[in-house]
């Protein structure tokens, strides 16, 4: 009986170690059959993907606008010297003459934002009572495009001067940061010496100084006035006296 026994168990043993292998296997030809049709379904997807024609109204690559000419962009510092602008502002008219002798780059940029309309239903958005009434802020227009505001963040070099910063000078603002200044301009109220030889004076208020004192005089709170007054249209014109050298800057 002890022998019959011991045979049993001998047999239940191999039997279950025989099936215990006979599943490891089965497992084992499964995972290959699985990575199997993986590896097949990857290429057949891919060539698949391969052969789908071409959209006959496929959408063009979009391509960055090319940078287009400006009025004055090749004027020289003479037929600079001779343009004036003119702002027709909500509270009047200012009239500015031009210095290329001493900034050309500042007043090219002030000539060309005027000339092309970029300066129209803008507003003096900052103002420091007593000090300076700031403007050219493009963002503050009526109407945005994507070409407006590519332009608004061109650059120009920084051009300091020896022009004095006294009352009625137009000069570029810009940030702490060298070679920052954009659009952005400031006419100045009252003298500011700590600005001389820093920012780059390049104009002077010749007719319209009470319109800027008005501007300068109205309600703000953190330099921002309360209604900003907006440049309802600039314009650029020769000067009344072209021809006839300016009256020198104070240096």
């Amino acid at each position: 009986m002890r022998f019959r026994h011991d045979w049993f168990m001998l047999k239940t043993l191999y039997t279950r170690f025989a099936l215990s292998e006979n599943v490891y296997e089965m497992l084992k030809k499964a995972i290959l059959l699985f990575a199997l049709c993986f590896v097949f379904g990857s290429v057949a997807s891919a060539q698949q993907t391969t052969r789908l024609p071409a959209k006959t109204n496929a959408r063009p690559t979009a391509k960055p606008e090319p940078v287009k000419g400006e009025p004055f962009d090749k004027a020289d510092i003479k037929t600079m010297a001779a343009q004036c602008v003119t702002l027709d502002t909500e509270s009047g008219v200012i009239e500015l003459e031009m210095f290329p002798e001493h900034a050309p780059e500042s007043v090219r940029n002030f000539l060309n934002l005027a000339a092309t309309g970029l300066f129209d239903t803008t507003t003096f958005s900052r103002v420091v009572p007593g000090f300076v009434i700031q403007g050219g802020d493009i963002w503050t227009r009526e109407k945005m495009t994507l070409q407006i505001d590519q332009r608004a963040r061109r650059t120009i070099p920084d051009e300091p001067n020896k022009i004095l910063h006294a009352r009625g000078i137009l000069s570029i603002a810009r940030s702490a940061e060298p070679n920052t200044a954009t659009t952005n301009f400031f006419i100045l109220v009252d003298s500011a010496q700590t600005l001389d030889g820093t920012f780059a004076a390049f104009g002077r208020v010749t007719k319209g100084m009470e319109v800027v004192d008005a501007i300068n005089k109205a309600p703000v709170a953190a330099e921002k006035p309360e209604r900003p007054v907006r440049i309802k249209k600039a314009t650029v014109t020769l000067c009344r006296n072209a021809g006839i050298v300016p009256a020198t800057p104070r240096f």
